[in-house]
C-alpha cells in the first residue's frame, strides 16, 4: 500500500479495468431489516464504490414481533410496497440479480417464511435470511470495505438484534448475535429499569464470549450514525460527515447524558433524522453507554458501511481486497475527470523529494493528492480552490479520517489558491495543527507549480532537491527546457520556496 512505483502499489495497474472488477461496476443490494428496507446500487471504483442509487424506508417490520411473534401488518405492507418499487427500478437500472438479505425480523417472526415467498410471488426478489453470526460477518466485511487494516470489535445494532465481530489482519474473527436492538427494547414489559437490566446483563454475557482488549470499537447502523451526529452537535464539530467520525468513551458517555435532556422532536430538529429514527435514539444510547463501561474501548470510529458493503465485499477478488480504498478511488476519479489522465503520477514523482522524510500515512495522502489535483478543473476558476476543498472533504471516500481529509483539501485548495484567508472553512482549518496546516500549504503549491511546470512529465524537464536542515530548495532544469521556467513558473516556484521557508537555487 505504501510502494512507491511497484506494479502492485497505487501508481500500478488499474484495477478497475480488470474484467473481474467491471463485473462488479454496478452491484446492487436490497436489505430488509427490522426498521428499514434499504437499496442501495454501487458504482464506479469498485473498491471504493460510488452511490447510483440510495434509497430506504422506515418500515418498521419488526415493531411487536417479540410479543406477537408475527412481521408487524402495516410494517409488513410498507415492506413489500417498498420492495415492488425496488425490483421495478431495479429493472430500470439494469441491475440483476439483486442480491436481497432480510435480518431479524424476518429471521424470528413466525410468518417470516410466509413474507419471503409472497415478496419472490409480488417481486420475483428472493430474500435470503442471514442468521445472526453470518449478518455481523457480513457488517464486519462492510467495514473492512473503508478500512482494509481495521483492527477491533465492530457492533452492529438493527431494530431487532446487535451484533458483534472481532476485526484483524483483513479476517472477521468470533462473532455473536444478541437479541437486544431498540426496537424491540421498546416494546419490553417493566419500563426503564427492567431495559436497562436486560441490556447490561445481555451485555456482560456477550463480554464473556467475546473477551478479548478492543482498543478500537467500530460501529455500524443507524442508530450509532444517530447517536454520532449528536455528539457532533453536542461538540459543535464542524465536519458533519459521518464516516471515520471518532469519539472516545469519555465524549460517548458525556453526549448519552445530554440526549436523555431533550424530546424527540428536539432531537429531530438538531439532526434531520426521521422520527421513526429519533425514537430509538434515546435506548441505543443506553445500549452503547452499557457496551463502553464493558469493553472500554480507547475510541469508538463511525462506519457508514455495513451489510449491504459487506455483500458487495464478498463478491470482490482478493487482488481487489487488498487495495487501498482511497488510493483506488482517487484514480478512478483521476481517469473520469481530469485533462490529462495519468498525470498525476508523474507529478508525484516530480515532487516527491520535498517528501523523503514523510510518514507512510503521509506519502498516502501525497499521492491522492496528486491523483486528484486536476479532477474539479471544470469548476469556474474563481470558486476552483473552494470546490476542490468541499469535494476532499465531503466526498464519499474510505480510508480516509477527518483529518486526513481536511489536510487533503486544504493541499488541493493551494493547488489553485495560493492563501487560506478569505475562504469559510476556517472552523475546518482549526481541527489541524500549525503543522499540519503548513504541510499542506507546501504539498498544495508543490502541485501547483509542478502543474504548470510541464504538461507533459515534469520530473523529465526538471528535478527539485530539497535540504531540510539547510533550508535550501534547489531546481535542476534540463539545458532543452529552460524555457519552461518562465515567468509564471519563477512566481510559483517563489512561492513554494516562501512557504517551505526556503532560500532558491536554480541550475
Amino acid at each position: 500500500m505504501d510502494g512507491h512505483h511497484d506494479e502492485d502499489g497505487p501508481f500500478g495497474r488499474p484495477l478497475f479495468n480488470d474484467p473481474k472488477s467491471k463485473a462488479l461496476k454496478r452491484v446492487g443490494a436490497i436489505d430488509v431489516g427490522s426498521n428499514s428496507v434499504r437499496m442501495v446500487v454501487f458504482d464506479g471504483a469498485a473498491r471504493s464504490p460510488a452511490y447510483f442509487f440510495n434509497e430506504k424506508v422506515m418500515a418498521g417490520l419488526g415493531a411487536g414481533v417479540s410479543e406477537t411473534g408475527h412481521l408487524n401488518p402495516e410494517g409488513r405492507d410498507r415492506a413489500l410496497a417498498a420492495l415492488r418499487r425496488f425490483a421495478l427500478l431495479a429493472q430500470g437500472m439494469g441491475v440483476s440479480p439483486m442480491t436481497c438479505v432480510a435480518t431479524a425480523a424476518v429471521r424470528d417472526a413466525a410468518d417470516g417464511p410466509d413474507f419471503r415467498a409472497e415478496v419472490a410471488r409480488e417481486t420475483g426478489l428472493n430474500l435470503w435470511v442471514a442468521e445472526g453470526a453470518e449478518e455481523a460477518r457480513l457488517s464486519a466485511q462492510g467495514v473492512f470495505l473503508g478500512w482494509p487494516e481495521a483492527r477491533g470489535l465492530m457492533c452492529d445494532i438493527g431494530g431487532s438484534s446487535m451484533e458483534l465481530a472481532e476485526l484483524g489482519d483483513g479476517v472477521v474473527g468470533r462473532r455473536v448475535s444478541s437479541q437486544i436492538g431498540p426496537l424491540k427494547l421498546m416494546s419490553l414489559k417493566g419500563g426503564a429499569k427492567a431495559r436497562k437490566a436486560l441490556i447490561d446483563e445481555t451485555i456482560d454475557d456477550l463480554r464473556n464470549e467475546i473477551d478479548g482488549d478492543y482498543k478500537t470499537l467500530f460501529l455500524v447502523g443507524g442508530s450509532w450514525r444517530a447517536i454520532a451526529r449528536l455528539d457532533m452537535e453536542r461538540r459543535g464539530y464542524p465536519l458533519k460527515v459521518l464516516h471515520e467520525y471518532r469519539m472516545t468513551a469519555k465524549s460517548i458517555l458525556q453526549t448519552v447524558k445530554w440526549i436523555n435532556k431533550f424530546s424527540v422532536d428536539e432531537l429531530r430538529a438538531m439532526t434531520g433524522n426521521s422520527e421513526a429514527r429519533m425514537r430509538l435514539v434515546p435506548i441505543a444510547s443506553q445500549v452503547l453507554k452499557s457496551l463502553i463501561q464493558r469493553f472500554k474501548p480507547k475510541s469508538v470510529a463511525v462506519s457508514s458501511y455495513g451489510i449491504r458493503e459487506g455483500l458487495l465485499y464478498e463478491q470482490m477478488p482478493f487482488e481487489l481486497k487488498r487495495r487501498d480504498p482511497l488510493i483506488e478511488a482517487c484514480r478512478y476519479d483521476e481517469a473520469m475527470n481530469a485533462r490529462i489522465p495519468g498525470f498525476g503520477r508523474f507529478l508525484y514523482r516530480f515532487i516527491e523529494p520535498l517528501f523523503e522524510k514523510a510518514s507512510p500515512e503521509r506519502i498516502r495522502l501525497v499521492k491522492a493528492a496528486c491523483l486528484l489535483h486536476d479532477v474539479s478543473w471544470r469548476a469556474h476558476p474563481d470558486y476552483r480552490a473552494e470546490v476542490c476543498f468541499d469535494n476532499a472533504t465531503r466526498a464519499n471516500l474510505g480510508g480516509l479520517d477527518h483529518p486526513g481529509r481536511i489536510f487533503l483539501g486544504t493541499a488541493l485548495l493551494h493547488r489553485y489558491k495560493n492563501s487560506r484567508s478569505g475562504t469559510h472553512f476556517q472552523e475546518l482549518f482549526d481541527l489541524l495543527s500549525e503543522r499540519e496546516l503548513r504541510d499542506a500549504e507546501v504539498l498544495g503549491k508543490a502541485m501547483r507549480f509542478g502543474a504548470m511546470f510541464s504538461v507533459q512529465r515534469p520530473e523529465l524537464m526538471g528535478q527539485l532537491k530539497w535540504h531540510p536542515k539547510k533550508r535550501v530548495l534547489k531546481l535542476k532544469l534540463h539545458p532543452d527546457t529552460r524555457g519552461l521556467f518562465g515567468e509564471v513558473a519563477q512566481a510559483r516556484f517563489a512561492s513554494l520556496a516562501s512557504a517551505l521557508d526556503a532560500e532558491t537555487i536554480v541550475t
